[in-house]
């Protein structure tokens, strides 16, 4: 039955109704289908296909980070300049980043 739920044009409810089950049930073999704990039968496994992704520019300028010698790091995020020292937490420092990202986009 989830087999059959895959076939092109296929409703997942109608083929439920039609063998006395849930369509849930139907959901459920499907979601073990898909973790490798069913399987297919060969004429009903659909080839390998690709799809066109397009990816939007972000709205929010990139992070710059010159180095100067002294090991400090100046970020600019969205025109607001961050200097942090090489021994930043990272978990700090994501948040300082995010918290000047939201800064300049509610400027705006």
């Amino acid at each position: 039955m989830a087999s059959e739920s895959y076939r092109p044009g296929v409703q997942v409810a109608d083929v439920a109704r039609r063998h006395g089950t849930t369509r849930w049930q139907i959901y459920d073999w499907r979601k073990r289908l898909a973790k490798g704990l069913l399987a297919l039968p060969a004429d009903l496994r659909s080839p390998q296909a690709f799809a066109a992704v397009e990816v939007e520019p972000d709205e929010m300028p990139p992070v710059t980070a010159p180095v100067s010698s002294d090991g400090i790091i100046d970020l600019v995020v969205g025109g607001i300049t961050i200097r942090v020292g090489m021994a930043i937490d990272e978990a700090h420092l994501v948040r300082v980043i995010g918290a000047a990202r939201t800064a300049t986009a509610a400027a705006r």
